[in-house]
């Protein structure tokens, strides 16, 4: 009796369905995706559209102790992360990121005010003032001036730090 070969899978058919390992790797994904969350504070993780189920279940983590009960339950919280809306937790993260980099890109915009200021004196205190007519001249005088003096003295920027910590109320960051 000749051997039965098994028949040839068409390139078409084995293309649509991903392979084993590309399965585990999206698992692991999601599993990542999933402790990102739970690390999370409760106030950050509601901004996110998560379902009841999911969010019972990260709740859940903090009372497992045993490693591998946690390495399980995280499995599940994979499992129920492949019911959830991945574009829209995306987003979500997306939009975090923008407002993460927005926020640096101000505060670093502040760091070179404050070099500015320091440097400058008075002629850099009016370019500040053109651009945050709200903020208090003579405080900003002040800790400028006693910046300064740290500065040339070689002491720590205590008031330079105070200066920052008013250009940003200034400013409203």
């Amino acid at each position: 009796m000749p051997k039965k070969r098994p028949t040839p899978v068409e390139p078409d058919e084995q293309d649509i369905r991903p392979s084993k390992s590309q399965l585990k790797r999206e698992m692991h994904e999601l599993q990542q995706l999933g402790e990102t969350l739970i690390a999370m504070s409760p106030a950050e993780r509601a901004r996110f559209p998560l379902s009841d189920d999911l969010l019972r279940a990260i709740d859940e983590t903090a009372r497992i102790r045993s490693h591998e009960g946690r390495r399980r339950h995280m499995q599940y919280v994979g499992k129920l992360m492949r019911k959830e809306d991945l574009s829209a937790i995306q987003a979500q993260f997306d939009a975090i990121e923008q407002e993460r980099e927005q926020r640096d890109h101000a505060f670093h915009r502040l760091e070179k005010w404050r070099d500015r200021l320091i440097d400058e004196g008075d002629s850099g205190i009016e370019r500040f003032m053109a651009d945050y007519p709200d903020a208090d001249r003579q405080t900003l005088r002040q800790l400028v001036r006693n910046a300064r003096r740290e500065r040339d003295q070689g002491k720590p920027p205590a008031s330079a730090r105070k200066l920052f910590k008013h250009l940003r109320d200034s400013a409203a960051l």
